[in-house]
């Protein structure tokens, strides 16, 4: 004998739930489909991409591309023009190639800009989103500590910063990241109190979901956008913040080359060749303008309304 097994006709509530589910991950797709498509019709955008990553492979090959010893120079070559032969881009005050220093410059240049930054966004994201959603005594603890910070402005507290713990890489990387984060806790907060509110969130905790559930689950992935293209801004900042504590001494200690140290080294020499002294300036522009164009057209590109 066969046996019949009834089935119970779903629920309005249950197939809406299930066409939900299937479409899901359409719209995912759709979404960030969007995105790549706007991204690829903004030229700007693009040519800036290109040309950080350019810069990027090169400083991370400087090992196989530069043609001279960092470190190495001679007083019988020093200050030589540009296109001077074996040295394209010239010698600095000690004679030493200005496009191997460039090279190996642009790793600590953009290592501590980018590094403070990377760690401020963690820090800066945990203690926004926790402000934001949990409220109350814990909302008015963080953001009074940031508005602490906000009282200075971002140079003057990095050069303090700085100059009490002292100069090297280590020291110019905490000061600037102590100085990214109250901005990001302030972004993370407001943005996150924004969607606290929103009926998905009240609807999964109505659920019974508990509120780490709901903040890795619900909150996070409609706050880390908005957050990450704000700390993707700060990079040009923190870039040009760090070359400044370097050229005053804060930060990066010769010989080691880095652009801001270079620029410091070289405003003696701006009489006698010009264009070689402006090179690292030069590269610290052009990283910083591509960095705020890229951030630029990623906020457009991500922003649904676009």
């Amino acid at each position: 004998m066969g046996t019949t097994t009834t089935t119970r006709p779903a629920t309005a509530a249950e197939a809406e739930l299930a066409v939900q589910a299937r479409q899901a991950p359409v719209r995912s797709q759709g979404y960030w489909a969007g995105v790549w498509k706007r991204l690829r019709r903004d030229p700007v955008t693009i040519a800036c991409a290109l040309i950080l990553l350019a810069m990027l492979l090169a400083i991370l090959f400087a090992p196989l591309l530069a043609p001279h010893d960092p470190y190495q120079g001679s007083m019988l070559r020093r200050l030589r023009a540009i296109g001077t032969p074996g040295y394209p881009l010239g010698t600095d005050e000690l004679g030493r190639d200005m496009l191997t220093r460039l090279l190996y410059g642009g790793r600590l240049s953009w290592f501590m800009g980018i590094l403070p930054v990377a760690i401020a966004f963690v820090v800066g994201t945990t203690l926004g989103v926790l402000a934001g959603y949990a409220g109350g005594k814990v909302n008015m603890a963080i953001m009074r500590v940031t508005d602490v910070f906000y009282a200075f402005p971002s140079v003057l507290l990095a050069v303090a910063i700085s100059g009490a713990l002292g100069a090297g890489i280590l020291n110019a990387i905490l000061a600037l990241t102590l100085v990214f984060i109250p901005p990001i806790i302030r972004v993370a907060e407001s943005v996150t109190t924004g969607v606290r509110s929103l009926d998905f969130v009240d609807a999964a905790r109505a659920s019974g979901a508990g509120a780490f559930t709901v903040v890795r689950v619900h909150v996070l992935g409609n706050v880390l956008g908005p957050i990450f293209v704000y700390a993707t801004s700060l990079i040009s900042v923190s870039m040009i913040l760090a070359s400044g504590l370097s050229f005053l001494g804060l930060g990066t200690r010769p010989p080691e080359p880095e652009w801001g140290l270079m620029l410091n080294t070289l405003r003696t020499a701006i009489y006698v060749q010009p264009w070689v002294a402006v090179l690292p300036g030069a590269c610290i522009f052009v990283t910083s303008i591509c960095f705020n164009l890229l951030s630029d057209g990623l906020r457009q590109a991500m922003d649904v309304k676009a």
